[in-house]
């Protein structure tokens, strides 16, 4: 393995030829592998299992299984970054990318050692990019979901301490937008909450499926290369380095061929992105005026709300929460167009569904806290609109008409909506 030379500095470059040829074809403008430092790090924990596995097994020498491991727990330190320049949205399956992983580790096993690793047939020795991309894959998005999951979880939290500041404050509903029956703040709040967790535990237990493995199933899931009991050591390895309890996929056939968890996760995670967006645009409606709207809700003033207009302010936070949502629903279907243009026993699209989801779980997690921290927190009920608005509701026609029928509370309620015109022309024409 040649070690080259930057010529901007003396720093050695690791990684080789293949790497070198995937950012001549692919650039370097979007997002690459070493702007992902989890998957980087998981990555090299397949290294470094792949490994010990096969010292075990006896298919490497212990001195080269050693220096790999040694390369390997340099990079998953955080070491050599900026060794994986390659896109991480590339053709191939992710070929390159392993290749970029394998060039490094032989290049800096070799240094360590003294002797010749090989990327090929020493790093890469009983795998396939078939199932280390994959693995690595899944490890990494597995990890990185619990960012939005925590955001998510601080959010229910914020609209439950919402709805017990507002507990008993009454509000008039509306269906169609019209007004309906009189219910509480606290339990408007609480539903909102309701819905956070459902869509967190949603997003878990998708990305839950993730923690069965394709290790060991080197070239479409046939285990070809690999030695007898070799996978079986590479998920408990893998299984203690993460601290997850892993294991092996259940068909290795399919976990390479059909990749439909993936599209789960999206779609958990656009779940999760249309429910605050929804959220948000009725905290927005509620918001409106606030003197020529309903103004019942008053959202934290964040900033200007105009150029012209001083001291109008405008729901930005919504908005924003808004906004990401579209970008996360279009996320999600590339994700799922990803996952359906698998073709017979392999879908080489792994690396848009790596990088989509990646999207989608940096737009939820901000989605999340921005709102629980910039609207939720700080939004307050206007007590004085609440109560003018209550006049409006139907329960007492609902009661009514329980009573005395459909019909003749229809008629009740014609009525009295006349005279509360009238008296109100009437005061207009006394003033």
């Amino acid at each position: 393995m040649t070690v080259l030379q930057t010529e901007a500095s003396s720093e050695q470059v690791l990684y080789g030829r293949q790497s070198s040829l995937a950012v001549e074809n692919f650039g370097t403008t979007g997002r690459r592998v070493a702007d992902v430092p989890a998957f980087v790090r998981n990555y090299a924990l397949v290294k470094a299992a792949a490994a010990r596995s096969n010292a075990t097994l006896g298919v490497l020498a212990p001195e080269a299984a050693g220096a790999i491991e040694a390369a390997c727990a340099e990079i998953t330190s955080g070491l050599h970054g900026s060794q994986f320049p390659t896109a991480l949205v590339l053709g191939g399956g992710g070929t390159t990318t392993n290749m970029n992983f394998n060039e490094v580790i032989a290049a800096r096993a070799s240094q360590i050692s003294g002797f010749a690793v090989h990327p090929n047939d020493h790093v890469n020795a009983s795998q396939s990019t078939n199932d280390t991309y994959p693995t690595a894959m899944a490890l990494t998005i597995r990890e990185l979901s619990e960012r939005p999951l925590q955001a998510l979880t601080a959010l229910a939290l914020a609209l439950e301490d919402k709805a017990a500041e507002y507990d008993t404050a009454q509000r008039l509903g509306r269906t169609c937008l019209q007004d309906a029956v009189v219910l509480t703040v606290g339990q408007t709040h609480r539903s909102h909450a309701t819905a956070i967790r459902r869509v967190a535990e949603g997003l878990r237990a998708a990305t839950a499926e993730l923690d069965s493995i394709p290790i060991g199933a080197t070239v479409l899931g046939t285990g070809i290369g690999a030695p007898d009991g070799y996978r079986e050591l590479c998920v408990q390895d893998l299984s203690d380095a993460t601290g997850r309890q892993l294991a092996g996929s259940e068909d290795l056939v399919d976990a390479l061929s059909h990749l439909d968890p993936y599209a789960a996760i999206a779609s958990a995670g656009a779940r999760a992105a249309i429910t605050m967006a929804k959220i948000a645009a009725d905290l927005r409606f509620l918001s409106s005026g606030p003197v020529g709207g309903i103004g019942e809700v008053t959202l934290p003033a964040t900033q200007a709300g105009s150029s012209i207009m001083p001291g109008k302010i405008n729901p930005v936070i919504p908005e924003f929460v808004m906004q990401l949502s579209y970008r996360v629903r279009g996320a999600a279907h590339a994700v799922e167009c990803a996952v359906a243009a698998g073709e017979l026993e392999l879908n080489i699209m792994e690396p848009v569904i790596v990088d989509s989801l990646l999207n989608i779980f940096d737009d939820v997690a901000a989605a999340a806290g921005t709102f629980r921290r910039k609207c939720i927190t700080g939004l307050a009920w206007d007590g004085r609109r609440l109560n003018e608005n209550l006049a409006a509701g139907f329960d007492q026609w609902v009661t009514m008409a329980a009573e005395q029928g459909y019909d003749a509370t229809t008629l009740a309620v014609a009525t009295a909506r006349t005279a509360g015109k009238t008296s109100t022309a009437g005061t207009e024409e006394a003033r």
